[in-house]
């Protein structure tokens, strides 16, 4: 197993001429019935393969659950470094920090910018009412896992921070590929700090652009500012970009207006919220496998420390989320 992930499983597989691949598949024992769908992440990636997005080479699909229990597919394995801790981070210098940023940045607006016509993904999902339609799922995907779990999650802010954004939605800008958790640590960089390969497309659909933008400054932890997340702290080094410096890089890109970003910020700690706790939910219920009780624990306080940034971040004047 590849760690780091904690919904889809993903394997290195080694074949018997030593030639490397990856395989994805949903967790192990109960399931969500709209989540983990092995055939959407797969068509997405096949989908950009020809585009400026990078993606990781795609083999196959397999929807036979005798084979493997579950459908699952099978990519190419890319080389290269995923950047998950300070110490991942220490090993690029000054310059290939900003580099990185740089290249996050482009390569999210790379994303949004995929003619969807063209590379047949205009039916991957509604073009309109998208964070209404995020709203709904992933407030019915909360409930379900305090269902799950009700004796280990107590989060009632959440439902009023849910109230308040479903109050206040936007007018969506366009349509767009909207990765939907896009963030450093999904991301395979090259030696030089670019991005190699997106990974995780596991809750990609098609609506506003600029959720991505918001989550990625939620995890995106400013130099010697004070980490939200353990995701978020490597970006705290001396060389990464401000949030703010990554925002207007962006929107040079863009033509967007990007004046009410912080509305996605907030929705993006929300979002973040509910899908940590059904996380925490199916590491307590063991459908993650065996895992240390630490690492149960942790997430629970992970939660706990979302839901309170949650609700910091709906005031105009909360420091969390602030660009």
């Amino acid at each position: 197993m590849i760690a780091g992930g904690h919904s889809n499983l993903t394997y290195a597989v080694t074949d018997s001429e030593d030639t490397s691949w990856v395989l994805r598949r949903p967790p192990l024992g109960q399931r969500l019935a709209t989540a983990h769908d092995m055939a959407r992440e797969h068509r997405i990636i096949s989908a950009l393969q020809p585009t400026d997005v990078p993606v990781a080479p795609v083999v196959g699909l397999c929807d036979d659950d005798t084979v493997n229990t579950a459908p699952f597919y099978v990519m190419g394995f890319v080389e290269g470094h995923i950047v998950r801790s300070t110490a991942d981070a220490a090993a690029f210098d000054t310059k290939e920090r900003e580099r990185i940023g740089h290249s996050l940045i482009d390569v999210l607006a790379a994303i949004h910018q995929v003619d969807i016509e063209r590379v047949g993904l205009s039916d991957l999902g509604r073009h309109d009412g998208y964070i209404d339609r995020q709203l709904r799922r992933w407030y019915g995907q909360f409930e379900k896992s305090v269902e799950q779990a009700p004796s280990l999650i107590d989060l009632p802010g959440i439902s009023d921070v849910h109230s308040h954004l479903a109050a206040n939605v936007p007018e969506q800008q366009g349509v767009a590929i909207v990765h939907g958790d896009y963030r450093l640590d999904n991301c395979m960089l090259s030696d030089s700090g670019d991005v190699a390969a997106v990974l995780d497309w596991e809750i990609c659909t098609l609506g506003d652009p600029l959720a991505d933008l918001g989550l990625l400054c939620v995890y995106w932890t400013d130099p010697d500012g004070v980490a939200v997340l353990p995701q978020a702290s490597p970006t705290a080094l001396e060389g990464f970009h401000r949030s703010a410096d990554l925002v207007a890089r962006y929107g040079a890109q863009s033509d967007l207006d990007l004046s009410q970003l912080q509305y996605y910020v907030t929705f993006g700690f929300w979002k973040l919220t509910c899908i940590i706790a059904g996380v925490y939910a199916r590491y307590a219920g063991g459908a993650m496998g065996d895992v240390p009780p630490e690492q149960v624990e942790g997430f629970k306080t992970m939660v706990d420390q979302l839901a309170q940034a949650t609700l910091d971040s709906v005031s105009p004047s909360s420091e969390q989320g602030a660009l």
